[in-house]
Parts: structure tokens; C-alpha cells; sequence
């Protein structure tokens, strides 16, 4: 397998877990170290808070539909950017973005790990 589908896979991976609110799955393939700049808020995010909001169902992913996605590889990291558009909840609040986003993967002993993601909220067109 090319270095392009095995990122996809680990892409295809990340996106199934916040979907099912898989806790177990979404450890499997965060780095330790794994940290998330928020769409919403631009506030830092580490694996621990993402994985207790997921686990707790406070954080609920309805949909998440991804338009694109680009893969770079750089002697063993990759970086993928796309969009997506996504509809949850979060505390019981409604929420939708439009979004575009960069993941980076390290490739390890355990295969490619998310070791950070940040989304940036597409305006509407006017």
C-alpha cells in the first residue's frame, strides 16, 4: 500500500470514530501528545478533553461530510488538508460549520497517528 492510501485509511479511520463516538477507536489512532485547534473557538484541544467529550456523549457528530482532501507525505509525516461540513451537538447545543482543515500524521511503530488537526470556518458566500 502507497503512503497516499494508508493516510486516507487513517483518515477514513478518524472520521468513522467521531461518527460512531468510538472512544476506544479515536485512542487507537491519536498520538499521545495529539492536539486539536477548535473550528469553533480556536481554543486548544488535547486528546484527554476530546476523548472525555466524545466518551460522555457530550460531543455528538451527526453528519460529517468531507468535499476533499489532499495528501503530503514528508519522510514520515503527512499532512492532509480538505473540508468538511459537519452537524452535532455539543451540550446539547445544535451546532454546523463549514470548514477547512489540516491533519498531521507521524508514522510510528503503531502506524500513522493524528498528532494534530485544526479546522478554519468557511464564511457563507455573501
Amino acid at each position: 500500500m502507497d503512503i497516499e492510501t494508508e493516510v486516507k485509511a487513517a483518515e477514513d479511520h478518524f472520521f468513522e470514530t467521531l461518527l460512531q463516538g468510538d472512544r476506544a477507536g479515536l485512542e487507537q489512532i491519536l498520538d499521545d501528545d495529539f492536539l486539536l485547534v477548535d473550528v469553533m473557538t480556536g481554543s486548544e484541544v488535547p486528546k484527554s478533553a476530546l476523548l472525555d467529550v466524545l466518551g460522555s456523549r457530550q460531543l455528538v457528530f451527526e453528519a460529517i461530510a468531507r468535499i476533499d482532501a489532499r495528501v503530503r507525505s514528508y519522510n514520515g509525516t503527512a499532512v492532509v488538508t480538505g473540508q468538511t461540513r459537519m452537524k452535532g451537538q455539543y451540550a446539547g447545543n445544535s451546532f454546523s460549520s463549514h470548514s477547512r482543515y489540516t491533519h498531521v500524521y507521524v508514522r510510528g511503530a503503531k502506524g500513522w497517528r493524528l498528532v494534530s488537526a485544526q479546522g478554519t470556518p468557511i464564511a457563507p458566500a455573501a
